[in-house]
């Protein structure tokens, strides 16, 4: 077969592929048997060298196992192909088709591989997918655009994509590289497979999921069908593989999402329909693409609201939620709490002026603690400097009265944590608790200055 003159026809990179077929249904070498003039120039000036026909194929493209098998599923189902993948690894976008050859031989067989990358994704690109992916693909994306419960929303989601493979399980995991820690974003199981819920397993799963992307290998997703891909993925990576044989894992299909050149978690389905292998991975590769966007700016939004809510020194609420809490409750819109409780901080200048401000960061940090161990049930709030007040919603003045001594306890055993605490208890009107309380910790504070002058701030 002349390939030359076949490929003289295509203006874009085209090359024709050729696939070793065993008996056994498994392929040996992948080979790139000859290249159209777009191709040769391609691979001179990526590759730094010509073009050599008959060579393998991993001397012009990245190896890759995910791409090996879409030339093997082409030439042997005689059926074109196409898929649109990030080549994250490369900071690229590959649209890429596949189209079968006739072959004189049995033990090979051809395809021509038309592909062109760019450094953006292309919308057009992507929005070329077949009838039924469309339709998971838009039913995924209608339902995040209009969201108000985002995780109620991604569950339900998660759900779909398990149904639509037709598998066991679906999840989305999310990992934390700086803390080390994963956690479950979403999930669906199938309804009566006797399996435990990913978030049984979640506690210390990060050590299995950084192995994660050195068994990508730069693929944009790990498949797994049958036996023999199993076997190759115990050998790759024995700790996984022996935690999915355990778990009753006869396939899987995992893709890492990713946003912004970000890495935020992955998206798994195990025991699908592999006659669908097909149509799932180019469902899941549009459809993460969008979840790993929808994820990023949840995110983002639960950091911002999290920065706009919560004391970065200290970790407890700021002044702008309790002042919002506040007018709540004079409103009638939150109930009235039982105490009100200031405590401020004694000694925090001489700290800040004798041994410098990171040691007073350090008192407030510990203040703070204390007052979240002892009410962890309550609201803990930075009311300024060095004040903090807390609003309890259902306690006894006994109860209250003990958990006060437990406060000035834990702050005799901390380095430089000095209280004055006032409290006002049962007072309907919020305003005046807050003000009655104030009035009593200033009693406090001068009561401590009288047996502590040296402290006291200059």
């Amino acid at each position: 077969m002349d390939f030359d003159k076949i490929l003289s026809h295509y203006k874009a990179n085209a090359c024709v592929m050729s696939v070793e077929l065993y008996p056994d249904g498994s392929y040996g070498n992948i080979r790139v048997v000859a290249g159209n003039k777009a191709h040769c120039e391609e691979m001179e000036s990526t590759q730094g060298r010509p073009f050599v026909p008959d060579c393998p194929y991993e001397f012009c493209f990245p190896k890759n196992q995910n791409f090996e098998d879409h030339c093997f599923r082409c030439v042997q189902s005689g059926k074109p192909l196409h898929a649109y993948v990030n080549l994250y690894m490369m900071g690229l976008w590959l649209n890429m088709f596949l189209m079968p050859l006739d072959s004189d031989r049995e033990d090979v067989g051809y395809c021509v591989y038309c592909y062109d990358v760019a450094p953006k994704a292309d919308s057009s690109a992507m929005a070329d997918l077949s009838g039924d992916t469309a339709s998971n693909v838009l039913k995924a994306c209608i339902k995040l655009r209009g969201a108000e419960n985002v995780k109620q929303t991604f569950q339900e989601v998660v759900e779909d994509i398990r149904k639509s493979c037709e598998s066991d399980q679906c999840c989305i995991l999310l990992t934390d590289a700086e803390n080390r820690e994963c956690s479950i974003f979403a999930e669906s199981t199938r309804e009566g497979l006797k399996v435990q819920p990913m978030s049984r397993y979640v506690e210390g799963f990060y050590a299995i999921a950084e192995t994660w992307p050195e068994t990508l290998a730069g693929s944009t997703c790990i498949i797994v069908k049958d036996e023999r891909e199993m076997e190759k993925l115990r050998l790759t990576n024995p700790i996984w593989g022996s935690m999915l044989d355990l778990s009753g894992v006869k396939t899987i299909m995992l893709f890492p999402l990713r946003h912004g050149g970000e890495l935020l978690g992955y998206l798994w389905t195990v025991n699908f329909n592999v006659n669908n292998t097909l149509i799932i991975k180019e469902t899941l590769e549009v459809t993460t693409f969008l979840i790993a966007s929808e994820i990023s700016s949840y995110l983002l939004l639960n950091k911002l609201q999290t920065l706009s809510t919560i004391d970065s020194l200290t970790g407890v609420k700021n002044r702008n939620v309790m002042n919002n809490r506040i007018d709540q409750i004079v409103a009638g819109r939150k109930p009235t709490p039982k105490a009100v409780i200031f405590a401020d901080l004694n000694g925090l200048k001489y700290t800040n002026d004798e041994q410098g401000h990171l040691s007073g960061d350090k008192v407030l940090r510990s203040a703070a603690e204390i007052l979240q161990y002892v009410f962890p049930k309550e609201d803990v709030y930075r009311a300024g400097g060095d004040e903090f007040m807390v609003l309890a919603s259902d306690i006894t003045e006994d109860e209250l009265n003990t958990r006060i001594a437990k406060i000035r306890t834990m702050a005799k055993l901390s380095e430089n944590v000095y209280f004055s605490i006032g409290v006002c208890c049962g007072e309907p009107d919020v305003r005046r608790a807050m003000h009655v309380a104030d009035e009593r910790m200033y009693v406090d504070k001068k009561s401590f200055y009288i047996e502590h002058p040296e402290l006291k701030y200059r």
